[in-house]
């Protein structure tokens, strides 16, 4: 039998796997309600969010997968299998769904589909498979309700642990600034009241101007001066104590510590002592060790300003709030906010390594879905090493790919298994402790969204798993 222009046979319905089950009455029946279509490149053969009105067999090109996320068309999958289907996949629930197109599916090259009306492919699996359609209404009922409740359950959880790791992590700088903040209020008072009794008319013009102009000089110390280890400091408070004691300057003890984390020696006390003279060397001592204190007092605020800007930073790159879906970004950029926002989760007894190759370039991603990727890859290494290990990120590049490496010391995953860890659902944690959809989430991402690769190689204290990312658009 040959086919009527725009139809297929029966016959060569059946070389569709498909269909190949099929009786030659039904073949009949699909064949002569159904209709070839041509789609030329770029040209949609469905759009997501329309109402679905055809289920659509590809028949011969090649055909891509599309998903909006945030108004972003996103591509799952790309393929040129003859055969594969999509469309109005739920018309057989009727009602109990909306009957519109989950996602979209483009024409990639030149390609030529079979159509069937939702209503004959839904009246089919009805009547000839009723068995079949219940079981299929009642799964995909139950797993819509159960995704529906687990993945709010799961954002939730997954906002909280985030959350809870950020205020902690923010909390500690905020703190330090209102201490901070506080001591240096009082010390401006101080600072305040000594001045009073230095230019009380005690101290003629030239001695002022002198004295304010070791201030000056003391304020720069303490801004470019090194740390010491603590030996050294306590050696220097010792020989300044002795110092401030033999010139007779009460409060030694206290204001010896200030002076030397400010770079103040007892050589610079006499040019003080010379400045002002002996009567007026206590105050102008004092004077300037609340100058230094209010110095390294600033100094800390601004440190603790600045991680708190830090953070907010890592927090906004993490989550890519304001950034275009896709873009060209620096990996290392992604990798750091992404350890940033899991700090609180690494325990004390695990030491985070950073081998970056500083000298590749940025990509073309989706920086935010990348983000995620690490989380879980993170996360998993984490949880494989319990309280104690090395968690490692390495970068580098192979040919015309960049390459992620996230390495952990944990007990490895068991060969049995390995083969088997991208699965949806598949998970080796306790019942109630993981979804098993991290690292299918992750492999679909890289290689679907991306078209790049993860990999993973595994032994008892070296556990890798190897993201290659293209470094050009595809």
């Amino acid at each position: 039998m040959t086919s009527e222009p725009g139809r297929l046979t029966p016959d060569e319905l059946r070389g569709l796997f498909l269909f190949e089950a099929l009786t030659a009455q039904q073949l009949a029946h699909l064949a002569e309600h159904g209709r070839i279509e041509q789609r030329p490149a770029g040209e949609a053969v469905y759009v997501e969010g329309e109402p679905a009105s055809c289920f659509y067999v590809l028949l011969d090109g090649t055909v891509a997968m599309r998903r909006r996320v945030q108004g972003d068309d996103v591509e799952v999958s790309r393929t040129s299998q003859r055969g594969v289907y999509g469309g109005a996949m739920q018309a057989y629930v009727g009602d109990l769904a909306e009957q519109r197109y989950a996602n979209s599916l483009f024409a990639v090259t030149d390609c030529k589909v079979f159509a069937l009306p939702a209503e004959i492919i839904a009246e089919a699996m009805r009547t000839w498979f009723p068995m079949a359609t219940h079981l299929l209404e009642g799964l995909f009922i139950g797993m819509r309700n159960t995704q529906t409740i687990v993945g709010e359950r799961e954002r939730l959880l997954a906002l909280g642990a985030l959350s809870a790791g950020l205020t902690h992590e923010l909390n500690n700088p905020a703190a330090a600034a209102v201490r901070a903040t506080s001591a240096l209020r009082g010390r401006v008072a101080k600072m305040r009241h000594k001045l009073a009794l230095i230019a009380d008319g005690r101290l003629d013009g030239r001695r002022l101007h002198d004295l304010v102009a070791l201030q000056e000089e003391a304020v720069k110390r303490a801004a470019t001066a090194p740390p010491l280890t603590p030996l050294a400091a306590s050696d220097a408070e010792d020989e300044l104590t002795d110092w401030l004691d033999d010139h007779g300057v009460r409060g030694a003890w206290e204001v010896a510590p200030t002076l030397v984390a400010g770079g103040i020696d007892a050589g610079w006390l006499s040019q003080v002592d010379a400045a002002v003279g002996a009567d007026d060397l206590e105050s102008a001592i004092h004077w300037i060790t609340y100058t230094i204190d209010t110095e390294l007092l600033m100094g800390e605020i601004d440190d603790a300003v600045g991680r708190i800007s830090g953070l907010v930073g890592a927090a906004k790159q993490y989550s890519q709030l304001d950034r275009a879906p896709y873009q060209t970004v620096d990996v290392h950029d992604l990798l750091d906010a992404t350890l940033v926002m899991l700090q609180a989760k690494i325990p004390s007894g695990v030491q985070v390594v950073k081998e970056y190759d500083e000298n590749l370039p940025a990509i073309p991603a989706y920086a935010a879905e990348l983000n995620q990727v690490w989380t879980n890859l993170v996360d998993n290494a984490l949880g494989a090493m319990g309280e104690t290990g090395t968690l490692t990120v390495r970068t580098g590049r192979k040919e015309d790919r960049l390459i992620v490496e996230i390495r952990d010391t944990g007990s490895g995953i068991p060969p049995e298994i390995r083969p088997r860890i991208f699965e949806p659902f598949y998970t080796t944690k306790p019942v109630g402790d993981g979804t098993g959809l991290g690292l299918d989430i992750s492999y679909r991402i890289i290689v679907n969204k991306h078209h790049g690769d993860i990999r993973v190689q595994s032994q008892p204290g070296d556990t890798r798993f190897i993201v290659l990312l293209p470094m050009t658009s595809e």
